[in-house]
C-alpha cells in the first residue's frame, strides 16, 4: 500500500507548484514561512522568538526547534528549562546554556496558526507584486503582445493580459476608430510603470510615437541592428505618422530600408495600425533640409530662417500646393514642425497680400504702430469727450425737465385763477337777485 506523502513532502511540492504557476522563487516563500512560523512560535510560548527553523531540500524535512534556557528554577516555562530536563535533551547542557526543544506546528494555537497562514497569504500576493514589478520593468519602453481578456462596455477600456500579470488599456491609449474583442491579440506600448496601492501598475499604450518607432524596428533590420537611426518621430493616432530616419552608412538608403520590398515593411506597419498613414523622410542636420522634406508630400520652393525668433521660418510652396502643405485641418504643417522642432509659416509663392512691403520697411510697419498708438489716443480723448457731452446733455434735459413740470404747475395756478374769477361774477348776481 502506497504511503501518503508527508506534509513536509506536501509544502515543498506546493512551493514548487507555485513557482511554476506565478513564478513567485520558493525561496521568497521559505523566508515568508519562516516569518510566519516565528510569528506563532511567539504568540503560543509567551513571546518567546527565539526559534530556529531548517529546511532540507534534500529530504524534504521541515524542523523548528524552539531554544530556552537552562536555569536551577523554572520562572517561565515559556522560555527557561531545568537542568535535568535539559539534559535528556542533551547531556552535556549545563547553568547558562541554551538547548533546543524540537515543536511540532500542529500543536500550535489556534490564533497562532491564523496568524501564520495569513502572513503566508500576505507573502504570496507581494511575491505576485514583485513578479509583477519585474515582468512590467523587463518590458519598459518596449512592445509586447497582450491578449484582450474584456473590454467595459461603457468606458471601452480593455483588460488585457501581458504574460502572467494583467494591465488596462484606457480608452484615449487605443487607436481611434479600431476595434478590439475579447480573444484578440494585439501589441502595446508600455510608457512607465507606477507603484500603487494595490501594486505595480503599467502604463500601456497604442498611440505613443514610440510605438511606431518600436514597430519600425521590429520590422527593419537595418534600425535593428544600428545601420539605420529613427531620429525623431511626429504623430496623430490613427490618421497620419511622420517619421525622419538616417543611415550611418553611405550605401544605405534610409527611407529605402524603412519601405522594403514593395512597401511590405512599411505596409505591415500601416496594417498594425489600422490603416494609419505614414510619411518616411530623410533626417538632414540642415534645418532648411529637413524642413524641406519634413512638409512632403507638398513641394517646398523656398525656406527662410526668422533670425527675429528662435526655431521660426517661413516656407514658400507652389500656389496650387499650399492646401497640400498645410493638410486637413493644418495636420501635415503641425507633425512637420513637431518632426523638425521648428515653427512653420506656410506662404503661397505669390506672397500674401502686403506682406512683402513690410518686410523690405520695417521702419514703415514701425510709423504704422505709431500711428495706430495716436490713433488710439485720439479715439480715447473722443470717446471722453463723447462722455462729457453724453453728461452735459442728459443735464440739459434733466433742466428741461424741470422747467416743463414748473411750465406745467404755473399753468395749473393760471387756470385756478381763471376758474375763481369766472365764479365771483356769478356770486355778484345772485347777491343783487335777492
Amino acid at each position: 500500500m502506497k504511503k501518503n506523502k508527508e506534509p513536509e513532502d506536501n509544502l515543498f511540492l506546493a512551493l514548487q507548484l507555485l513557482e511554476k504557476e506565478k513564478g513567485i522563487s520558493a525561496d521568497f516563500m521559505l523566508n515568508q514561512i519562516q516569518k510566519a512560523i516565528i510569528t506563532a512560535c511567539k504568540n503560543s510560548y509567551g513571546g518567546n522568538d527565539d526559534v530556529t527553523i531548517q529546511f532540507n531540500k534534500t529530504t524534504n524535512q521541515l524542523e523548528v526547534i524552539l531554544n530556552k534556557a537552562v536555569v536551577e528554577e523554572v520562572v517561565d516555562i515559556n522560555k527557561e528549562i531545568s537542568l535535568a530536563e535539559a539534559r535528556k535533551i542533551r547531556t552535556t547542557a549545563d547553568i547558562g546554556e541554551k538547548v533546543g526543544i524540537k515543536l511540532n506546528p500542529k500543536n500550535f494555537g489556534r490564533i497562532a496558526v491564523m496568524t501564520a497562514r495569513n502572513m503566508i497569504r500576505q507573502g504570496i500576493r507581494d511575491g505576485e507584486k514583485e513578479q509583477a514589478l519585474s515582468e512590467f520593468q523587463s518590458k519598459l519602453q518596449d512592445i509586447v503582445t497582450a491578449t484582450v481578456e474584456q473590454v467595459d462596455p461603457a468606458t471601452g477600456n480593455a483588460t488585457l493580459k501581458l504574460g502572467k500579470t494583467i494591465a488596462i488599456l484606457q480608452k484615449n491609449d487605443q487607436v481611434p476608430g479600431e476595434v478590439i474583442n475579447p480573444g484578440d491579440l494585439i501589441k502595446v506600448y508600455v510608457v512607465n510603470v507606477k507603484i500603487t496601492d494595490r501594486g505595480p501598475r503599467a502604463i500601456i499604450s497604442r498611440t505613443h510615437p514610440d510605438f511606431v518607432k518600436r514597430l519600425f524596428e521590429e520590422q527593419v533590420p537595418e534600425i535593428f541592428d544600428g545601420t539605420v537611426e529613427i531620429k525623431s518621430v511626429s504623430r496623430e493616432a490613427g490618421s497620419r505618422t511622420k517619421i525622419a530616419v538616417m543611415s550611418k552608412q553611405p550605401d544605405v538608403d534610409a527611407v529605402g530600408s524603412c519601405i522594403g520590398p514593395k512597401g511590405q515593411r512599411v505596409g505591415n506597419i500601416v496594417g498594425q495600425l489600422g490603416g494609419e498613414k505614414i510619411d518616411i523622410v530623410e533626417y538632414s542636420e540642415d534645418p532648411v533640409e529637413f524642413i524641406k522634406k519634413a512638409l512632403s508630400p507638398a513641394t517646398v520652393i523656398d525656406v527662410k530662417i526668422d533670425a527675429q525668433r528662435d526655431k521660426t521660418c517661413k516656407a514658400t510652396v507652389p500656389d496650387s500646393q499650399l492646401s497640400l502643405a498645410i493638410g486637413n485641418k493644418g495636420q501635415n504643417v503641425r507633425l512637420a514642425a513637431k518632426l523638425t522642432g521648428w515653427k512653420i509659416d506656410i506662404r503661397p509663392e505669390s506672397g500674401f497680400f502686403g506682406e512683402d512691403e513690410e518686410e523690405e520697411a520695417p521702419a514703415a510697419a514701425e510709423e504704422t504702430v505709431q500711428e495706430e498708438v495716436a490713433e488710439e489716443a485720439v479715439q480715447e480723448e473722443a470717446a471722453e469727450e463723447a462722455v462729457q457731452e453724453e453728461a452735459a446733455e442728459e443735464t440739459v434735459q434733466e433742466e428741461a425737465a424741470e422747467e416743463a413740470v414748473q411750465e406745467e404747475a404755473a399753468e395749473e395756478t393760471v387756470q385756478e385763477e381763471s376758474a375763481e374769477e369766472t365764479a365771483d361774477p356769478e356770486e355778484e348776481n345772485a347777491s343783487s337777485e335777492e
